[in-house]
């Protein structure tokens, strides 16, 4: 693989990795629930595109569909959280 891919993709995990401690320390000390709500959905985004980075360092297809359903479940818990928090309940009767 390219030289240029390899530093690239490195660059790209320090990053993910900075973004992912910023939101783990919002997540701590956040002051309201909306907080700490979107600091765990800018976590699991910030896990599925360091998968998606390593998928491509490595040269591992495994990776992308690992990627996959981790955005599709990041997804519905965000949408589910969403709900609870407009509405005090998740599946409505």
């Amino acid at each position: 693989m390219n030289t240029l891919v390899l530093w690239a993709a490195g660059f790209a995990l320090g990053c993910y990795t900075i973004g992912l401690a910023i939101a783990t320390v919002r997540l701590m000390r956040g002051p309201d629930i909306t907080d700490r709500v979107l600091s765990l959905d800018t976590m699991y985004i910030n896990g599925l595109m360091m998968l998606l980075v390593l998928g491509v360092q490595f040269g591992v297809e495994l990776y992308f569909d690992i990627a996959l359903v981790l955005a599709m479940f990041g997804f519905v818990g965000s949408v589910a959280m969403a709900k609870f928090l407009v509405r005090g309940e998740v599946i409505e009767p």
